[in-house]
């Protein structure tokens, strides 16, 4: 008996000082075999790397039992830890990789506290660091994943590149302070939710973020009662400290530029990039972002962009063929994520590079059913129309949706190609104090293709009819020329082309600002009451498509009251903080007719 316990007691003993010397030394468990499909893994699910500050990742590792060599490593950095993640390892390793996921810190088996965006920069980096100084690695490591994943890429590259990465593949990637949770200033309240999501637990909090119907209620209950924005969570009733934190800072300023490359930080990536994203992807204002100033900053930048009619999730690993009315072109329909591990091959493995990458810019042009491809973004268009916002009735009449506002009839005023009389205007009045359904200013669209146009309290505009098939290739761009009675306002502007059977194309997903951030998103700049101002567009989603002949192009103008994102009363104070108390008088908004949009066109000679 004595005996028995005495080897119980050794074993312990042993087990103990193994697990101390593992951690001393970073080292691990050894891994698991399972076997699936014929195929034998090694499976290392619950490691734990430590940081150079005391805290710890938790990562999943997914070999190929076959491999004998040391290989290179697919790395997917995220805070959407799931429970189910082993497959996503697992497919890097049927594709010949090491397969490594792993977490924000905080999430899954890390004992640290959830806090998303802040240390990714440093914490990836150490991920990196740690897979390349594995014996199973060969110091090669590539890196993909879309949105908040997206972000962790050029979050891990803010410093300096790691001499171990060799790519990175961000899809339709987030980009703290400027593409969400505000952009262009304004923020968006589908975001309020995203924070209990991804912190209330370990993993993610499916149940409270798929509430639609509370959501939608607090979304309501919060426009009709005019609270401040940052009351949100107290109308709610449960605290959402991340939520007011980042209200605190309205501006770009050091709270998001620490987390993310930052202008001349840009310049050090000098590995390739591969992007993908979509017109219709919220997320396109990121990737478009990370893509100007990487090769603003680096002019010899190898960064590729990947670009159809995609949503947020279709651009990330396959598109849908229908989306919200529309059936996509046949070669839009690609697997984005074979593409991915066609990079990978190339880059890590020394094989073709993908077909479909015949430029920097590859976009599919809609309604053509080809793709195009281009050195930059602003070789997609060869051609420039300017189109200025005339107040002359057009004599084309439309289907209107909830009205048309300021325009009594169901009728189109002029984008006209000559110069107008910078005195007049179309005068536009809101009246913040009024919440019923039917004053909503929201001019958007629910389907790509619709019957009807949606213009609320705003004005829309027309082209002459196109006399030959164009190309749209590229981001609108332009200024528009506005006075209001107050310190600020926010605006959306809706790009669509009206075919000649009367229909309305949505061209891409529209564009809302905020006038105090025109020119910068790092200093507000309030207007002067009353006083003209010219406003230049800021990042405007990308498009492509045929405008076909017969066609129009219509814009539509509108400043913002909804119950979709914040609500601008103009005072000049911090938005987050007006109440319907700060309404007053009615926003009184001009929209002149020195106004104009510069659309971007490929014309054939």
């Amino acid at each position: 008996m004595k005996k028995s316990i005495s080897l119980i007691a050794f074993g312990i003993a042993t087990v103990l000082v193994f697990f101390a010397a593992c951690k001393k030394q970073n080292q691990v468990w050894p891994p698991r075999i399972i076997t699936e499909n014929n195929s034998s893994y090694l499976v290392q699910d619950s490691i734990l790397i430590p940081t150079a500050d005391g805290a710890n990742i938790h990562a999943v590792i997914v070999r190929n039992s076959e491999l004998e060599e040391p290989a290179p490593t697919i790395l997917f950095h995220t805070i959407y830890a799931r429970k189910n993640d082993l497959g996503r390892a697992k497919m890097a390793a049927d594709h010949g990789y090491i397969g490594v996921v792993s977490y924000t810190r905080g999430k899954g088996l890390s004992p640290d506290s959830i806090v998303p965006y802040k240390y990714e920069a440093k914490d990836t980096y150490e991920v990196i660091d740690w897979i390349s100084k594995q014996d199973w690695s060969n110091q090669k490591v590539g890196m993909y994943g879309g949105s908040y994943v997206g972000f962790t890429q050029w979050a891990a590259v803010k410093h300096k590149v790691h001499p171990a990465l060799k790519t990175i593949v961000p899809s339709v990637s987030a980009a703290p302070g400027i593409a969400e949770p505000m952009e262009n200033g304004i923020h968006w309240n589908f975001h309020y939710p995203w924070n209990h999501y991804v912190s209330n637990n370990k993993y993610l909090d499916t149940t409270l973020y798929n509430n639609w119907q509370r959501w939608n209620n607090l979304k309501m209950k919060w426009f009709e009662t005019g609270v401040a924005y940052k009351a949100m969570d107290s109308l709610d009733g449960l605290p959402n400290p991340q939520f007011r934190e980042r209200l605190l800072h309205p501006t770009y300023d050091d709270y998001w530029q620490n987390m993310m490359p930052y202008k001349e930080e840009f310049a050090h990536i000098n590995i390739p990039v591969l992007a993908t994203t979509g017109y219709y992807d919220g997320g396109q204002v990121g990737t478009q972002y990370y893509l100007k100033e990487h090769t603003k900053f680096n002019t010899n930048a190898a960064h590729y962009l990947v670009i159809g009619p995609y949503t947020h999730f279709g651009a990330q690993e396959k598109p849908n063929r229908h989306i919200m009315g529309y059936d996509i072109d046949p070669v839009a329909q690609i697997d984005i994520t074979s593409l991915i591990f066609e990079w990978f091959d190339h880059i890590l493995k020394g094989k073709a590079k993908p077909a479909l990458l015949q430029d920097k810019i590859n976009y599919q042009v809609m309604g053509a059913n080809k793709w195009g491809h281009a050195p930059s973004l602003q070789a997609m268009a060869a051609d420039t129309l300017k189109y200025y916002l005339g107040n002359g009735r057009s004599g084309v009449t439309f289907a209107s949706l909830f009205g048309t506002g300021n325009n009594d009839k169901d009728e189109h005023y002029t984008l006209s190609q000559q110069p107008l009389d910078s005195s007049e205007y179309l005068e536009q009045v809101i009246d913040f104090t009024d919440r019923s359904n039917r004053t909503w200013n929201s001019s958007g669209w629910r389907a790509i293709v619709a019957d009807s146009l949606m213009v609320g309290g705003g004005f829309s505009f027309v082209t002459q009819p196109f006399e030959s098939d164009v190309e749209l290739n590229g981001p609108f761009g332009g200024e528009i020329s506005v006075s209001i009675n107050k310190k600020d306002f926010d605006y959306t502007v809706v790009l669509f082309e009206q075919t000649p059977d009367g229909k309305f194309f949505a061209l891409t997903l529209p564009y809302k600002a905020r006038a105090s951030f025109a020119h910068s998103l790092e200093k507000r700049q309030l207007l002067i009451p009353n006083k003209k101002t010219k406003l230049p567009f800021g990042i405007v989603r990308i498009t492509s498509k045929k405008i076909s002949k017969g066609s129009r192009l219509v814009v539509v103008v509108n400043g913002n009251k909804e119950p979709f994102t914040e609500i601008n009363y103009g005072t000049g104070k911090n938005v987050s903080e007006e109440t319907i108390n700060d309404a007053k008088e009615p926003l009184i908004i001009k929209w002149y007719g020195d106004g104009y949009i510069e659309i971007p066109l490929r014309i054939d000679k």
